[in-house]
């Protein structure tokens, strides 16, 4: 089973930057999109009702902001938000039940300069937590597939020196995702790769990404249980079109 994350940062947009003819070639069993940017009814059949696959969509209230979708080979047992109505008005979690597996496509809020919505991320971030762990707990395995909006080591930034007081980088953050891979999760890309250089975002600015001046922030986390099934990982930084690029995880069926 393989399925790609990506941050498409506004799904019209990418639209005009061969996203479709991506989808249609990607390979993907499910795709989980965030920054979708848009409602569906807001889009044409090539993006809600591709060949091959069954669109879900989580909108924000907000028009052009936030927004999570789903796209899927097989249609799941059933689609649910995150029940939160704090995130769910912004559509930031979708996640789609196969039997006992859970895929799920989550846009992390930014904590923005100064900090400015710290609070709401924290609390985004644990309730995701306690989400996945009730869902352990009941025998689900999960795949949470995103832009976490957070870089967590050293490693996973160019600069983090300079980075330290930086929204996406904050001791908070970071300690955030220490917590919550201690708790039973495994960052699926790095248990596979510990080699620096390794981005998912870089800024439109200054040539970054020509020059790889990045950020790892785009993730696909598993429960350690789940780690068995797991064949590999890997960030498409080939592919264009956002200023994020496509994580792949493959599952064993």
């Amino acid at each position: 089973m393989k399925i790609i994350t990506w941050n498409v940062n506004g799904i019209r947009a990418v639209e005009k930057k061969d996203f479709c003819k991506w989808l249609a070639e990607c390979g993907a069993d499910v795709v989980c999109i965030q920054e979708t940017k848009a409602r569906p009814d807001q889009l044409g059949e090539a993006l809600t009702a591709p060949e091959g696959y069954t669109a879900f969509w989580a909108s924000a209230e907000k028009a052009g902001y936030s927004g999570t979708a789903i796209y899927t080979k097989t249609v799941p047992d059933k689609v649910e938000f995150s029940g939160d109505p704090r995130f769910d008005c912004e559509g930031r979690v979708l996640m789609a039940f196969f039997g006992k597996l859970v895929v799920i496509s989550a846009y992390f809020p930014n904590s923005q300069d100064g900090g400015a919505r710290l609070d709401y991320k924290l609390a985004f971030c644990d309730a995701m937590l306690e989400k996945l762990n009730g869902l352990v707990a009941d025998g689900y395995d999960v795949v949470l597939c995103g832009d976490y909006n957070i870089a967590h080591k050293p490693i996973d930034l160019a600069n983090p020196k300079t980075n330290e007081k930086n929204p996406g980088y904050l001791p908070e953050e970071r300690a955030w995702m220490d917590k919550f891979l201690a708790a039973g999760y495994t960052d699926v890309f790095r248990h596979f790769c510990s080699e620096p250089g390794q981005y998912s975002w870089w800024s439109y600015r200054f040539h970054a990404r020509e020059k790889n001046v990045g950020w790892r922030i785009d993730y696909t986390n598993v429960n350690n249980r789940l780690m068995e099934r797991v064949e590999s990982c890997r960030i498409c930084g080939d592919v264009l079109g956002s200023d994020h690029c496509p994580v792949e995880i493959v599952l064993k069926c």
